[in-house]
């Protein structure tokens, strides 16, 4: 018992020293149980997220506009590789992970189960959701283990494009016709609130904040990141000239940030416990997906074991 306290002593202290925990590095069953959950989260969270921008890929309303959205889904693609590859290493498989999504065990972020209804939505998501992104994996380029940081220096870099792509959606929109302008404000009255709901509970309802924030798993808690992409967005919603849908959104000259009303927090947690508008569709995509994709993968496997014969059979011969 007592070496287990030891260890326990030592790895918080190589954390409180700001060193990067490594895989071969001694870790509590906690930390590594904690950083496969989020990191997973994370990971689904980007491959499920094409989908509701793939549903604007051959509608988008220029070739110019389509290259650029091919190219963003093409980088969350890659944002999900990174994330796999990070938690592998914390002695998980890919197979294992990607299962976890699809029977439901694991969670993907709330925000990808609302529908992209017009082409400003895919402006929205750019400028919002991205950007609630932003605020959240910034802070996450510092956190604890060293894969899962570096990983983030990288997909921040990124999503910091995808942000402007969707300002620059919505900017140009609103050089547009009074029915582009309506698009834009009808968007950003469905986004904002779902948008807030990205960085999870309050505080005092969220269960693994404290234990994470102590780990350095997390570096900034909910509702300090939420308050910080208010104080962020509100004045580039000014620039765009749209008003955002919250009547107690106003600057408070004692605290210097932006005060806000109340999340609809009955509205997050249904939306997580499946009952979104496309809880649903976002599932049955993602299944559809791997069973078409099982002949893929057989081929790989099957390429893989024949080559690995031939080497065998090579170095037998030598």
């Amino acid at each position: 018992m007592s070496n287990i306290n030891s260890l326990d002593e030592q790895f918080q202290n190589i954390v409180d020293q700001e060193e990067k925990i490594e895989p071969r590095n001694w870790m509590p069953d906690a930390y590594r149980k904690t950083l496969i959950r989020q990191i997973s989260q994370h990971a689904h969270s980007e491959v499920v997220g094409m989908l509701p921008e793939g549903n604007w890929l051959t509608r988008a309303p220029s070739l110019r506009r389509k290259l650029g959205l091919l190219a963003k889904v093409q980088d969350e693609a890659g944002h999900g590789l990174y994330l796999y590859s990070a938690a592998e290493t914390l002695g998980i498989s890919r197979n294992e992970l990607i299962d976890q999504l699809l029977t439901g065990k694991a969670k993907y972020s709330s925000i990808f189960n609302y529908p992209t209804l017009t082409w400003a939505d895919i402006g929205a998501i750019g400028w919002l959701v991205d950007g609630a992104a932003i605020v959240n994996q910034v802070a996450l380029t510092r956190t604890s283990y060293g894969p899962y940081s570096r990983a983030m220096v990288r997909i921040c870099k990124e999503e910091s494009f995808h942000q402007r792509q969707g300002f620059d959606i919505l900017y140009t929109m609103m050089q547009g016709t009074p029915e582009q302008k309506e698009m834009v404000q009808d968007a950003a009255n469905r986004w904002w609130w779902p948008s807030l709901m990205m960085f999870g509970p309050t505080d005092k309802d969220s269960p693994h904040s404290a234990q994470s924030m102590k780990w350095k798993i997390k570096r900034q808690a909910n509702d300090a990141l939420r308050q910080k992409f208010i104080d962020m967005t509100v004045p580039q919603a000014a620039v765009l000239g749209i008003t955002l849908p919250d009547p107690d959104l106003k600057w408070n000259e004692t605290t210097g940030h932006y005060d806000f009303g109340e999340i609809d927090w009955e509205e997050f947690y249904q939306v997580i416990a499946g009952n979104g508008p496309c809880n649903q569709e976002r599932m049955a995509a993602r299944i559809k997906a791997h069973e078409d994709g099982a002949w893929v993968r057989e081929a790989a496997m099957v390429y893989a074991e024949k080559h690995k014969n031939d080497d065998q059979i090579r170095t037998s011969i030598a």
